[in-house]
Protein backbone atom coordinates (compact mmCIF):
# COMPACT_ATOMS: atom_id res chain seq x y z
CA UNK A 1 0.00 0.00 0.00
CA UNK A 2 1.01 3.63 -0.44
CA UNK A 3 2.41 5.64 2.44
CA UNK A 4 0.42 8.50 3.90
CA UNK A 5 1.74 12.01 4.45
CA UNK A 6 1.43 11.34 8.18
CA UNK A 7 3.77 8.34 7.84
CA UNK A 8 6.25 10.35 5.78
CA UNK A 9 6.36 13.11 8.39
CA UNK A 10 7.46 10.55 11.00
CA UNK A 11 10.60 9.80 8.97
CA UNK A 12 13.32 11.93 10.54
CA UNK A 13 14.82 13.27 7.31
CA UNK A 14 11.40 14.67 6.36
CA UNK A 15 10.57 16.14 9.78
CA UNK A 16 11.15 19.75 8.71
CA UNK A 17 9.50 19.43 5.31
CA UNK A 18 6.03 20.92 4.78
CA UNK A 19 3.24 18.32 4.39
CA UNK A 20 2.21 19.70 1.00
CA UNK A 21 5.77 19.18 -0.25
CA UNK A 22 5.67 15.54 0.87
CA UNK A 23 2.47 14.81 -1.02
CA UNK A 24 4.45 14.44 -4.25
CA UNK A 25 6.22 11.42 -2.75
CA UNK A 26 3.08 9.50 -1.81
CA UNK A 27 2.47 8.05 -5.28
CA UNK A 28 6.06 6.83 -5.41
CA UNK A 29 6.03 5.16 -2.01
CA UNK A 30 5.20 1.74 -0.64
CA UNK A 31 4.63 0.39 2.87
CA UNK A 32 5.17 -3.31 3.58
CA UNK A 33 4.50 -5.11 6.86
CA UNK A 34 6.92 -7.60 8.41
CA UNK A 35 6.61 -9.83 11.45
CA UNK A 36 8.93 -10.05 14.43
CA UNK A 37 12.19 -11.90 13.60
CA UNK A 38 11.42 -11.73 9.88
CA UNK A 39 14.38 -10.85 7.66
CA UNK A 40 13.76 -7.83 5.43
CA UNK A 41 16.78 -8.61 3.27
CA UNK A 42 20.06 -10.47 3.53
CA UNK A 43 23.57 -9.14 3.14
CA UNK A 44 24.48 -9.42 -0.54
CA UNK A 45 20.90 -9.23 -1.86
CA UNK A 46 20.35 -7.08 -4.94
CA UNK A 47 17.96 -4.28 -3.99
CA UNK A 48 15.96 -1.82 -6.09
CA UNK A 49 17.15 1.79 -5.97
CA UNK A 50 14.91 3.12 -3.22
CA UNK A 51 15.06 4.93 0.09
CA UNK A 52 14.30 2.52 2.94
CA UNK A 53 12.82 3.82 6.20
CA UNK A 54 11.23 2.37 9.31
CA UNK A 55 7.64 3.61 9.53
CA UNK A 56 7.02 1.68 12.76
CA UNK A 57 8.74 -0.94 14.90
CA UNK A 58 12.39 -1.77 15.56
CA UNK A 59 15.06 -3.49 13.47
CA UNK A 60 18.71 -4.36 13.80
CA UNK A 61 21.42 -4.35 11.17
CA UNK A 62 23.93 -7.18 11.36
CA UNK A 63 26.86 -8.67 9.50
CA UNK A 64 28.10 -12.25 9.67
CA UNK A 65 31.77 -13.19 9.39
CA UNK A 66 33.14 -16.13 7.42
CA UNK A 67 33.27 -18.09 10.69
CA UNK A 68 29.60 -17.43 11.38
CA UNK A 69 30.07 -14.81 14.11
CA UNK A 70 27.35 -12.15 14.05
CA UNK A 71 27.93 -8.49 14.83
CA UNK A 72 25.05 -6.06 15.31
CA UNK A 73 26.07 -2.80 13.67
CA UNK A 74 23.14 -0.75 14.91
CA UNK A 75 19.58 -0.85 16.18
CA UNK A 76 17.05 1.41 14.44
CA UNK A 77 13.66 2.71 15.46
CA UNK A 78 10.61 4.39 13.95
CA UNK A 79 11.69 7.26 11.72
CA UNK A 80 15.19 5.98 10.95
CA UNK A 81 16.43 5.33 7.42
CA UNK A 82 18.66 2.41 6.40
CA UNK A 83 20.36 0.82 3.38
CA UNK A 84 21.18 4.30 2.07
CA UNK A 85 24.05 2.64 0.18
CA UNK A 86 21.63 1.30 -2.44
CA UNK A 87 20.68 4.86 -3.43
CA UNK A 88 24.21 5.81 -4.41
CA UNK A 89 26.10 2.54 -4.67
CA UNK A 90 25.86 -0.75 -6.53
CA UNK A 91 22.45 -1.75 -5.17
CA UNK A 92 23.86 -4.62 -3.10
CA UNK A 93 22.66 -4.87 0.49
CA UNK A 94 25.69 -4.18 2.71
CA UNK A 95 24.22 -6.04 5.70
CA UNK A 96 21.29 -8.16 6.87
CA UNK A 97 18.23 -6.39 8.31
CA UNK A 98 16.09 -8.22 10.89
CA UNK A 99 12.84 -7.16 12.58
CA UNK A 100 13.02 -7.16 16.37
CA UNK A 101 9.26 -6.60 16.52
CA UNK A 102 6.42 -6.26 14.01
CA UNK A 103 7.45 -3.53 11.57
CA UNK A 104 6.26 -1.37 8.71
CA UNK A 105 8.92 -0.61 6.13
CA UNK A 106 8.43 2.45 3.94
CA UNK A 107 10.23 2.82 0.62
CA UNK A 108 10.43 5.69 -1.86
CA UNK A 109 11.61 5.35 -5.45
CA UNK A 110 15.01 6.91 -6.11
CA UNK A 111 13.87 9.11 -9.00
CA UNK A 112 11.07 10.61 -6.91
CA UNK A 113 13.43 11.21 -3.99
CA UNK A 114 15.97 12.95 -6.22
CA UNK A 115 13.24 15.24 -7.56
CA UNK A 116 12.18 16.04 -4.00
CA UNK A 117 15.81 16.80 -3.12
CA UNK A 118 16.08 19.10 -6.14
CA UNK A 119 13.10 21.07 -4.87
CA UNK A 120 14.02 20.82 -1.18
CA UNK A 121 17.81 20.47 -0.73
CA UNK A 122 17.37 20.21 3.05
CA UNK A 123 16.44 16.55 2.54
CA UNK A 124 19.92 15.82 1.18
CA UNK A 125 21.50 17.61 4.13
CA UNK A 126 19.49 15.46 6.53
CA UNK A 127 20.62 12.28 4.75
CA UNK A 128 24.24 13.45 4.85
CA UNK A 129 23.90 14.16 8.57
CA UNK A 130 22.65 10.61 9.20
CA UNK A 131 25.52 9.12 7.18
CA UNK A 132 28.07 11.28 8.99
CA UNK A 133 26.79 10.15 12.40
CA UNK A 134 26.91 6.50 11.39
CA UNK A 135 30.41 6.75 9.93
CA UNK A 136 31.62 8.37 13.15
CA UNK A 137 29.94 5.65 15.20
CA UNK A 138 31.55 2.98 13.02
CA UNK A 139 34.99 4.56 13.47
CA UNK A 140 34.51 4.65 17.24
CA UNK A 141 33.35 1.03 17.25
CA UNK A 142 36.33 -0.18 15.22
CA UNK A 143 38.73 1.76 17.43
CA UNK A 144 37.13 0.30 20.53
CA UNK A 145 37.31 -3.28 19.25
CA UNK A 146 41.00 -2.87 18.48
CA UNK A 147 42.24 -0.91 21.47
CA UNK A 148 39.75 -0.81 24.36
CA UNK A 149 38.96 -3.34 27.07
CA UNK A 150 35.53 -4.97 26.95
CA UNK A 151 34.31 -3.19 30.10
CA UNK A 152 35.19 0.18 28.53
CA UNK A 153 33.33 -0.73 25.33
CA UNK A 154 30.32 -1.76 27.40
CA UNK A 155 30.25 1.54 29.30
CA UNK A 156 30.60 3.58 26.11
CA UNK A 157 27.89 1.57 24.41
CA UNK A 158 25.49 2.38 27.24
CA UNK A 159 26.51 6.04 27.10
CA UNK A 160 25.77 6.10 23.36
CA UNK A 161 22.35 4.57 24.04
CA UNK A 162 21.68 7.29 26.62
CA UNK A 163 22.52 10.01 24.11
CA UNK A 164 20.75 8.45 21.15
CA UNK A 165 17.53 7.27 22.78
CA UNK A 166 17.35 9.28 25.98
CA UNK A 167 16.54 8.40 29.58
CA UNK A 168 13.75 8.89 32.07
CA UNK A 169 14.46 9.87 35.67
CA UNK A 170 13.28 7.42 38.32
CA UNK A 171 13.88 6.92 42.04
CA UNK A 172 16.70 4.49 41.23
CA UNK A 173 18.44 6.58 38.60
CA UNK A 174 18.09 7.08 34.84
CA UNK A 175 16.07 4.49 32.92
CA UNK A 176 17.08 3.94 29.31
CA UNK A 177 14.16 4.54 26.95
CA UNK A 178 15.32 1.59 24.86
CA UNK A 179 15.54 -2.06 25.90
CA UNK A 180 18.87 -3.74 25.17
CA UNK A 181 19.19 -7.49 25.52
CA UNK A 182 22.39 -9.30 26.43
CA UNK A 183 22.46 -10.60 22.86
CA UNK A 184 22.21 -7.12 21.34
CA UNK A 185 24.88 -5.69 23.62
CA UNK A 186 27.32 -8.58 23.19
CA UNK A 187 27.02 -8.60 19.40
CA UNK A 188 27.39 -4.80 19.27
CA UNK A 189 30.64 -4.62 21.24
CA UNK A 190 32.29 -7.82 20.04
CA UNK A 191 32.11 -10.09 23.09
CA UNK A 192 30.35 -13.36 23.90
CA UNK A 193 26.92 -13.55 25.49
CA UNK A 194 28.44 -15.08 28.62
CA UNK A 195 31.06 -12.36 28.95
CA UNK A 196 28.37 -9.71 28.56
CA UNK A 197 26.36 -11.22 31.43
CA UNK A 198 29.50 -11.35 33.58
CA UNK A 199 30.57 -7.78 32.84
CA UNK A 200 27.14 -6.31 33.54
CA UNK A 201 27.03 -8.28 36.77
CA UNK A 202 30.43 -6.87 37.75
CA UNK A 203 29.13 -3.28 37.66
CA UNK A 204 25.74 -3.82 39.25
CA UNK A 205 26.37 -0.83 41.51
CA UNK A 206 26.59 1.29 38.36
CA UNK A 207 23.81 -0.14 36.19
CA UNK A 208 20.82 -2.30 36.98
CA UNK A 209 19.86 -4.80 34.27
CA UNK A 210 16.37 -6.29 34.44
CA UNK A 211 14.52 -8.91 32.46
CA UNK A 212 13.62 -7.83 28.96
CA UNK A 213 16.69 -5.64 28.55
CA UNK A 214 15.51 -2.85 30.84
CA UNK A 215 18.54 -0.88 32.04
CA UNK A 216 18.77 1.74 34.76
CA UNK A 217 21.93 3.80 35.17
CA UNK A 218 22.40 4.03 38.93
CA UNK A 219 25.61 6.06 38.96
CA UNK A 220 26.29 8.21 35.89
CA UNK A 221 29.62 9.48 37.24
CA UNK A 222 30.90 5.95 37.84
CA UNK A 223 29.81 4.97 34.32
CA UNK A 224 31.80 7.92 32.94
CA UNK A 225 34.86 6.82 34.91
CA UNK A 226 34.64 3.32 33.44
CA UNK A 227 34.09 4.64 29.91
CA UNK A 228 37.22 6.79 30.08
CA UNK A 229 39.40 4.32 31.93
CA UNK A 230 42.52 3.54 29.91
CA UNK A 231 44.22 1.14 32.29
Amino acid sequence: MLATVEQLIKIHIFALIKPEELEQLVQHSQVLKYLREEIIFHEGDSLPAKLYALASGRIHIKKTSATGKETILRILYTGDIFAVHVLIGDGIAPATVVCEQDCEILTIERTALLEAIRQTPEIALQIMSVLNQRIQLLHNTIHGLVSERAIVRLARFIQCAMLQYGTEISKEGQNLKVNLSYYQISRSIGITYEECVRLIGSIKSVINYRRGGKITILDVKALDEIAFSFK
